[in-house]
């Protein structure tokens, strides 16, 4: 028998209780309107996810109940749905839950009982675990629920169950390549439970997480049966065919075999291209954190390098040129092709810019306080970022700091200078990276005819801070393809001293790396949040203390 699903891939706000009711209730109309059996939301929708600490506060545990409450009165007729909330047990421990409303009513609720304790997950901190599964009948189908992380363990007990249907509300932040990982485990998972699974995961940002929808349905044999786009809202809605199964429900919704009117044609999405899939997480995850976050424009230091305006090009793309203000700030180090390439890119583009020269205030300091070496380099910088906080704090635009992880992973930055900013948009994307980028969105441009964003100049030239006579960044750093490949190693994948030795690096050099990033600890602790695209992000992602006396360097 067929069972009509509907999956809301739907972008939440944490703590927003009524933005995201409101959501809620525009996906619950859509449903209905496609004559839905079942709507499936994801993880923790009512208050967004993740909660963090906000789990442990009695007055929004009782919020989010409250806000369910009202949210399952429009959850009528034959329309089952399914939505996750933050919950609390009898004695108050806070759950991660779903309820499964019908009538107006909560008929049954199920708590995520495998809790992800790794990466940038807390919940062990955050939430009590459940301990039983569900199995709700609807119009003869069993469907069991597992939430995210359920899945990633073994489903025996559910499949001992024998459901006719398996759904799967998450909150599965993005990461490179993890939308062929997510459809692996939701097939194998199918075979094991030997029934259809639809897999729906929600979108947006939220803080230094982005997520990527990639909603998902396969059979009982792991076919994939329909797919959602990625980064894009979305109420897909599926005709699955389900088993009628002998089990005993925990709870019966309805008996009879569901009618629906003509059969809706399920789509498969295309696939993203890997720069394409990072490039939309960038630009979803800056432009949800300035519009989340009550802002509307951003404002960054525009050197004519690769890495701002790179930037630039995100920001634009997330916001629109209007709201995207470049600031060229000349020293007498400065190369006239900085300037030019910087005004390029202005041009191109159509955002904002000015010229603010600062040798001026350069040589106020220098008069003031007598700096030399380094700490004359240090302070060209400083001054740039005390400009452009001077005009955030003026104007209203949050700052954007222009850093790579290549040099937060060896501190290749100044603290209060080009470290300044309320987010770091590409401190997730190694150097390399960076360039790889740049060239794609440029030929994504050509490809429609339109300008290209990025200057050439700006990704042939040398890479050079300028803060002092020739610079260029390999007088400090080994060269940036050498380097990328020694930090994806020592940086995500925690290869050690004699590791990185035999994977083929010179041991001077592995040294002088690993002696680099971990002095750097401090300074990535200070550094504005950027959206993660990696495995392994600084920040949660890796937690290292910054006063250690070990070292292998």
């Amino acid at each position: 028998m067929k069972l009509r699903v509907a999956l809301a891939q739907i972008n939440p706000t944490v703590g927003d209780l009524a933005g995201n009711a409101a959501l809620i209730a525009e996906s619950i109309e859509k449903a209905k309107s496609a004559g839905a059996h079942l709507v499936v939301f994801p993880e923790m929708i009512v208050t967004g996810y993740p909660v963090e600490d906000l789990a442990l506060r009695p007055s929004f545990q009782a919020a989010s109940k409250a806000s369910l409450a009202t949210i399952a009165v429009s959850v009528s007729g034959d329309l089952v749905a399914v939505i996750g909330y933050l919950d609390t047990s009898a004695d108050g421990g806070p759950h991660n839950a779903v309820a499964i409303i019908s009538g107006g009513k909560v008929v049954a609720t199920y708590v995520k009982r495998h809790l992800p304790n790794y990466g940038v997950f807390d919940e062990f901190r955050n939430f009590t675990a459940g301990t039983e599964s569900l199995v709700v009948r609807i119009h003869g189908v069993d469907v069991a629920i597992a939430i995210c992380e359920d899945i990633w363990h073994s489903l025996s007990e559910i499949a001992e169950r024998t459901p006719g249907l398996v759904v799967v509300p998450n909150g599965s932040p993005y990461e490179r390549n993890k939308d062929d990982v997510r459809l692996a485990l939701v097939q194998k998972r199918a075979r094991e439970v030997n029934a259809p699974m639809a897999y729906v995961n929600m979108t947006g940002g939220a803080d230094d997480l982005v997520f990527d929808g990639d909603t998902v349905v396969v059979d009982g044999h792991g076919e994939l049966l329909a797919r959602a786009p990625q980064f894009s809202d979305d109420v897909i809605v599926v005709d699955i065919e389900c088993k009628q199964t002998s089990s005993k429900p925990d709870v019966v919704i309805s008996q009879e075999a569901a009618v629906s009117s003509k059969e809706i044609r399920p789509t498969i999405a295309d696939r993203l291209s890997d720069e394409a899939e990072i490039w939309q997480a960038l630009v979803v995850g800056l432009g949800d954190y300035i519009h989340k976050n009550g802002f509307t424009s951003v404002v960054l230091g525009l050197s004519g390098g690769i890495d701002s305006a790179l930037v630039a090009a995100i920001a634009m793309d997330a916001l629109g040129a209007k709201n995207v203000y470049g600031i060229a700030m000349p020293s007498k180090y400065s190369s006239d092709h900085s300037l030019a390439d910087a005004k390029a890119l202005a041009d191109a583009t159509g955002i904002g810019f000015r010229i603010v020269p600062i040798a001026p205030m350069v040589s106020a300091f220098m008069e003031s306080i007598g700096l030399k070496g380094v700490a004359e380099e240090n302070l060209q910088a400083r001054v740039r970022g005390t400009t452009l906080m001077g005009i955030s704090n003026q104007e209203g635009h949050i700052v954007l700091a222009t850093g790579n992880k290549s040099e937060l992973a060896v501190g290749y930055s100044t603290l209060y200078g080009d470290a300044v900013g309320g987010f770091a948009p590409i401190k997730d994307i190694y150097k390399t990276d960076v360039w790889a980028l740049a060239k794609w969105r440029n030929a994504q441009a050509a490809s429609r005819g339109a300008l290209a964003p990025i200057p050439e100049n700006s990704i042939s030239k040398e890479p050079s801070a300028e803060l002092r006579p020739d610079q260029k960044d390999s007088d400090s750093l080994p060269d940036y393809i050498l380097l990328d490949q020694i930090l994806r190693l020592y940086v995500d994948q925690d290869h050690g001293y004699e590791q990185l030795i035999s994977d083929g690096f010179e041991a001077a050099l592995v040294k002088r790396v690993i002696s680099l990033v971990d002095k750097a600890e401090y300074k990535r602790r200070q550094y504005p949040p950027g959206t993660k695209v990696s495995g392994r992000a600084f920040g949660k992602d890796r937690r290292l203390p910054m006063t250690s006396g070990w070292s292998q360097s």
